[in-house]
This record gives C-alpha cells, sequence and structure tokens, in this order.
C-alpha cells in the first residue's frame, strides 16, 4: 500500500454554541433563570413573602419604622425578581442582545459592575419619583435600560474622543418617550397582584446613567477598536 492509502481524515470543524455568549452574561442568565425556577416551586403565599422582601419598595427609606435588612440588599436583589414569565424572557432576550457587546468591550467585572451601578441608579429614580409607594419594584429593566445605554455610547466612542453624541440623541429620546408611554399608561402582566405596571422611573434612570457612567467602565481608548 502506498502512504495515500493512509492519510488522516481531516478534522471536522469544531461546532460554534447556539447561544455564544460571554461568562459574564452566560452566569447572570442562568442566575436568572434560576431563581425564578425556584420560585415556581414555592406556594403562592411564601413567593410573595419572597417579593415583599427582596422587591425594591421606596417607602422602606422614607417612613419610618419600615427600614430593615431587606433595604440593605433590596436595591440588588430585585433585579433577580420578575414578576411573570414573559417578563422574565423579555429581559433575559435584551440582557444578551444588549449585554454581550458590552462585555466583549469592557470585560466581564466591569460588566457586571456597570450593570449593578445602572440598576441601583434605576432603583433610586425610581425612590426619587414615588418616595412613599409601598408596591415592590422587581425586575432587571433598570439594568438592562443602562446596558442600551452603555451600547448606544461605545458605538460612539468607537469613532473617536470627538465624536459628536447628537446622533445617539434620538434614539435616547424615543426610549425616554417609550419608557414613559408605556410606564404611565400600564401594560397588562403576570405578578403578585395579577398585573405588572412598567417602573418608567426605572428604565429611564438607569438607562441615563448607562450613557453617562460607560466612558468611566471603558477599558479601550475611544477610536481604538481591538
Amino acid at each position: 500500500m502506498s502512504d495515500t492509502d493512509h492519510k488522516p481524515e481531516p478534522e471536522a470543524p469544531a461546532r460554534e454554541p447556539i447561544l455564544n455568549l460571554p461568562p459574564a452574561v452566560k452566569a447572570l442568565l442562568i442566575a436568572n433563570l434560576a431563581v425564578h425556577g425556584v420560585r415556581l416551586l414555592l406556594p403562592a403565599e411564601i413567593d410573595f413573602g419572597v417579593v415583599l422582601t427582596f422587591g425594591f419598595i421606596p417607602a422602606r427609606y422614607t417612613l419610618p419604622g419600615l427600614f430593615g435588612w431587606p433595604a440593605l440588599v433590596s436595591p440588588a436583589s430585585h433585579m433577580f425578581l420578575h414578576g411573570g414569565f414573559m417578563h422574565l424572557l423579555v429581559n433575559m432576550v435584551t440582557l444578551m442582545a444588549f449585554g454581550a457587546g458590552v462585555e466583549r468591550r469592557i470585560g466581564g467585572p466591569r460588566f457586571v459592575a456597570f450593570a449593578l451601578a445602572c440598576g441601583l441608579v434605576g432603583a433610586a429614580a425610581h425612590l426619587a419619583v414615588y418616595p412613599f409607594s409601598i408596591a415592590p419594584v422587581i425586575g432587571a429593566s433598570g439594568a438592562i435600560s443602562g446596558l442600551f445605554g452603555g451600547v448606544l455610547r461605545f458605538l460612539t466612542r468607537r469613532h473617536g474622543p470627538a465624536a459628536p453624541m447628537a446622533g445617539i440623541w434620538p434614539v435616547a429620546l424615543l426610549w425616554i418617550g417609550a419608557s414613559l408611554l408605556f410606564g404611565l399608561t400600564g401594560l397588562p402582566g403576570e405578578g403578585p397582584g395579577g398585573g405588572a405596571t412598567i417602573a418608567w422611573a426605572a428604565h429611564i434612570g438607569g438607562f441615563l446613567a448607562g450613557l453617562l457612567l460607560f466612558p468611566l467602565f471603558d477599558r479601550q481608548r475611544p477610536g481604538r477598536e481591538s
């Protein structure tokens, strides 16, 4: 036999995963799905208690006698609770859509810190607008709105430090207007009270935080893309 009879077969190319997500986005996705999955196993009254404890309630900070340990954790913990499957689905799809590009740009640790900062600013904005509300706010929408703001900002920064932000503002105003519209008119949803509304102030606060804070987390110099 000639040597040509024993040529090794070419290796099959490695198959790309269906969801080619960076690690921090994937970790947040799994964490949110896991929390929601556990909540589905809880009796309704216990799950309602979880929402009341770990949801963000402005009155805890403004009315006497309500401040306690939940007030310390709920600005972050409320981001991992969702009102129902559709609420979870929309937030996780947008997390993947906006978060992947942001994490690849600034890295995993900075991405997590950036998303958390946007979510905290979103909660603070809701507190400022509804300081005495006793309704718990849940969901990662403030953080995800910030990721969208970050996406808009780095798309501008990639063209250099002197690149004008004028092109951002029509999109920004559209996002703010939609948040106001849906927040003030309300949307049907799933939640402890049988329905859900949009926390528009948290959306807008998180979005503006993303626009303004992104340069502080950006590890690349404007105009230099890796």
